[in-house]
């Protein structure tokens, strides 16, 4: 899928579920399905969908958000960033002055979250919300930094969760994007396909109790824009700067820019 946002949709308010067609108003009610079914295994699920390459990916992703380590203030949210897992790495990497809103729209997803943050003791400092990455429940211009990490295929509209990005962050703000891409070497596609749809499905059967799940975020990947194509929605709601980094081939990638 190389166009727009919308292409996911028609003209008659149809829209994509994985490789089905569902009613546009009835597509985030089905997501919301998936990861309310999954919350307490969300972190497994990653390690099976990436065969634990997420970890390295999401350092990556921490490393390019470079918190600053002294007492400098420096807000993040993490979008659909529900287990905490975003945060939490950023929250070690940073300095005092770091704090941290995980916003989600799955209250299940953001249980797991909270429970997390309070293990780590950081409930003072990183907040949970539940709230629509297309309509987040904050001020314009309030955060210094904003990521989402294997979520915004998962949104019905990406050029208003990409809008909504901008808003909410303050003028020399970060956007940084982690989610799975599109695989550009010869022959790793073939056997990332064969993992993807063949693999996958049967391991969350065994590891989660439900193939499912697995079988639409594996389908959701595919319908997703591809590096170029999604680097042209970034530009498109005001980002500068906008650069790609590809993760294994392009099995994910990392999308920056800035808010000007």
């Amino acid at each position: 899928m190389t166009g727009s946002a919308n292409d996911r949709q028609d003209t008659t308010g149809a829209t994509t579920f994985g490789f089905r067609t569902v009613a546009e108003g009835e597509r985030q009610g089905l997501v919301n399905q998936v990861f309310s079914g999954v919350a307490e295994r969300y972190d497994l699920m990653n390690d099976l969908m990436s065969g634990g390459l997420h970890r390295l990916w999401k350092s990556d992703l921490i490393v390019r958000l470079n918190p600053p380590k002294g007492a400098t203030p420096f807000r993040l949210i993490d979008v659909a960033g529900g287990t905490a897992d975003i945060a939490l790495r950023a929250m070690a990497a940073g300095g005092s002055g770091m704090s941290a809103v995980v916003c989600d729209i799955s209250p299940e997803m953001l249980a797991v979250g909270t429970r997390k943050i309070a293990e780590a003791g950081l409930s003072a400092r990183v907040g949970a919300v539940v709230g629509n990455a297309e309509a987040l429940p904050f001020a314009d211009r309030s955060f210094d930094a904003y990521t989402i990490a294997f979520g915004i295929r998962n949104v019905t509209h990406i050029d208003r969760a990409l809008a909504e990005a901008y808003r909410v962050l303050r003028p020399g703000g970060r956007f940084l994007c982690l989610e799975f891409s599109h695989v550009d070497v010869p022959i790793l596609d073939k056997l990332y396909d064969l993992h993807s749809f063949e693999v996958i499905p049967r391991l969350g059967a065994i590891a989660a109790g439900a193939a499912e799940p697995y079988r639409y975020l594996v389908e959701s990947i595919r319908n997703f824009p591809n590096q170029q194509a999604f680097a042209r929605l970034v530009t498109a709601a005001g980002f500068a700067r906008v650069d790609v980094r590809n993760l294994t081939g392009g099995i994910a990638a990392i999308h920056s820019g800035w808010r000007i």
